[in-house]
């Protein structure tokens, strides 16, 4: 894809990526025990740390959204997806069958080793907003 046809893609991926954001982190209120499976167990506090990663998910989506604020909320994307790494981790290697989750997730397997590749794509889909804007952009 060329450079020009990605920069094109640019601000309406934002809106994309911060909504996912914010449904992912309702998501974690409507179904927090779904998430809390999958904390791993040296954590103190799972269904907190749900509530929190929730916050957030929330705050950070819709924070991205906004030209003001995308930058920061980008950065803080990029912190909150490296701290929840280890729950993608614990998940791909417990063996822990996730109650409640989709059939891909729910029993071990390859369905959880994807998430954590996907991971890095989210990181650098998210750190893509960390450069300051052009002057002009808005």
């Amino acid at each position: 894809m060329s450079t020009q046809r990605l920069a094109r893609l640019k601000t309406p991926l934002v809106y994309v990526m911060g909504s996912v954001y914010v449904i992912a982190g309702v998501g974690h209120f409507l179904v927090p025990d779904l998430f809390a499976q999958i904390v791993p167990p040296q954590l103190p506090a799972a269904t907190a740390l749900v509530y929190l990663s929730g916050i957030a998910e929330i705050g950070l989506g819709i924070g991205v959204m906004v030209p003001r604020t995308r930058r920061v909320a980008a950065w803080g994307l990029v912190a909150l997806l490296l701290a929840v790494f280890p729950a993608n981790v614990y998940m791909a290697t417990s063996g822990v069958v996730i109650q409640g989750a989709p059939p891909a997730i729910a029993d071990p397997g390859v369905g959880r080793w994807v998430r954590l590749p996907l991971q890095v794509v989210l990181v650098v889909w998210a750190w893509w907003y960390t450069a300051d804007p052009p002057e002009n952009a808005i």
